[in-house]
């Protein structure tokens, strides 16, 4: 099976930087874990791959209400499940069969296993907040195998 490429990135706030989507132009699928900003920024995305995004809590004009709060997708035989900020996570992946929990909210970016779940939080590729790096990752999946990377942008 050919690996899929999946692009993963949170908190744009309506900023959509240039190395942001060089960093995705590769990609076969792109997740946007909440706090989009502005539509123009879906259309973006969606001219590089398909995409499934997620509405965040600065996602509050007309144009948002048509985004989940939270999705469920599978990608090469991983089951993802995505939602914004991960303290309002009310269930246990693992007994519910998620391989992989992407997450925005706190700009921070980060990924650990816990209970054969990977937990992903790109970090924010919009304005830069206090001194956290601007970020994204990349998830390759391969017959149900997940890697990820973390990339740090400008």
């Amino acid at each position: 099976m050919k690996p899929l490429l999946v692009g993963v990135l949170s908190d744009t706030h309506g900023l959509l930087r240039p190395e942001a989507l060089e960093a995705l132009r590769d990609c076969d699928h792109i997740l946007h874990a909440g706090d989009i900003g502005r539509e123009d920024v879906i259309h973006r995305l969606k001219a590089i791959a398909p995409l499934t995004a997620i509405r965040g809590n600065v996602d509050r004009d007309a144009w948002a209400y048509s985004w989940p709060d939270t999705a469920e997708l599978e990608l090469a035989g991983c089951n993802i499940y995505m939602l914004h900020n991960l303290h309002e996570l009310d269930f246990d992946p693992a007994t519910e069969g998620f391989d992989v929990v992407v997450s925005g909210h706190s700009h921070k970016p980060h990924h650990y296993e816990k209970d054969g779940v990977l937990y992903l939080n790109p970090g924010s590729t919009g304005p830069r907040r206090f001194s956290l790096p601007i970020a994204l990752a990349r998830l390759t999946l391969v017959d149900s195998t997940i890697s990820a990377e973390m990339l740090t942008l400008g």
